[in-house]
């Protein structure tokens, strides 16, 4: 079944990472009939400079049954199953290209979405990008690894880069164009003005990493106001950063909408995450998998109305003897992050926790 090819896939990964980059030039493509993939080949070549806004590759067809893929990058890429054709895929990577290109789009679909992200995509990121794309308007997506959004202690240059992988990913994914800024088109040298949001910032997340959501929000403003989008797509998994936004646009009235996509999840129900990669395979076997689990188990002992404050200490205290150092594990109003005492409508549980220097993100509604 498909968990089974994600879980050999992800092992494969393990033990061939060396070889991705070799890798990477070629396609896979998949057909689906019932749970049975059967692979096949196909090699992709791609030409232009690098500045310009250019197609990554030719249009061709693909039969209506089959799927795309890229193993070497960890993922399986569908594709519309309607049998369309597979469009160039253009990159831009200065504002006049950018321009130049949304106004194309523009004119072709009518609608725009973005899906802002920070590279090293994986699965959640393609979902992301799926939605966008079945929603019939042409997709953008940022790649920007956001400085401001980082504080001196963490991890930015650590952060994994792979833009080979990731414009790989967005070309079979569906994506219309690659929005590729430097740090100086996104805060030129005479920058003085960041977005600074209070309610759902302030607390949780907001708390644990201080000025964090201030890069989160001018860094997505700037991208609103530079593809100027019908719509922006984020996943759930980050949910403290989802109400952020929505918080903002809102407040600032910017004509656009949030959509959220249900955060994926690998089989054994870890949220999906650009970091995963750092888990050593003891914390990423073991571990990691606890911390959607305990959620789940807490989510279950809490009808409505129940009080929340003994199963999430006794939550918290399970984690820290697993090794985690628990950032926070709380039930809150989802739009809001308000804390709540008990289970009511619209209630989530939010979680931060690290394992050694890896830090991971999870809720769940109740």
């Amino acid at each position: 079944d498909i968990g089974d090819i994600e879980r050999a896939m992800h092992g494969a990964a393990a033990m061939g990472r060396n070889f991705r980059r070799v890798l990477l030039g070629f396609g896979v493509v998949i057909e689906v009939a019932k749970g049975d993939i059967r692979a096949l080949g196909g090699e992709r070549q791609r030409g232009g400079t690098p500045n310009a806004a250019r197609p990554t590759g030719d249009e061709r067809d693909f039969p209506r049954e089959f799927h795309a893929g890229l193993p070497c990058c960890q993922v399986m890429l569908p594709l519309d199953r309607r049998g369309t054709k597979l469009r160039a895929m253009r990159i831009a990577r200065n504002l006049a290209d950018l321009r130049e290109a949304v106004a194309d789009l523009r004119a072709s679909h009518g609608a725009i979405a973005l899906v802002p992200t920070m590279g090293a995509l994986h699965a959640g990121h393609r979902a992301l990008v799926r939605a966008a794309v079945a929603s019939g308007a042409a997709t953008v997506t940022s790649i920007f690894v956001n400085p401001l959004q980082f504080a001196a202690n963490e991890d930015l240059a650590r952060y994994p880069r792979d833009e080979a992988a990731d414009l790989a990913i967005l070309e079979a994914s569906g994506c219309a164009l690659a929005w590729l800024p430097d740090v100086k088109t996104m805060y030129p040298p005479d920058d003085a003005t960041t977005i600074s949001v209070t309610g759902p910032a302030e607390n949780w997340e907001g708390a644990v990493r201080p000025g964090h959501f201030r890069g989160v929000a001018t860094v997505c403003a700037k991208l609103f106001g530079q593809v100027r989008p019908d719509r922006a797509y984020f996943g759930e998994k980050d949910w403290s950063q989802l109400q952020v936004i929505h918080r903002m646009v809102a407040d600032i009235m910017l004509p656009l909408t949030i959509e959220a996509v249900e955060t994926v999840r690998e089989w054994d129900g870890l949220a999906m995450s650009s970091r995963n990669r750092f888990l050593d395979e003891t914390d990423r076997v073991v571990r990691a998998p606890l911390l959607h689990q305990v959620l789940i188990d807490v989510a279950g002992q809490l009808g409505d109305g129940d009080a929340a404050e003994a199963p999430l200490i006794e939550a918290r205290r399970w984690l820290t003897e697993a090794g985690f150092a628990v950032d926070y594990l709380a039930l809150v109003h989802g739009p809001t992050l308000k804390e709540l005492p008990a289970a009511a409508s619209g209630a989530r549980l939010i979680a931060a926790a690290r394992l050694a220097a890896v830090r991971l993100l999870d809720n769940v509604a109740v």
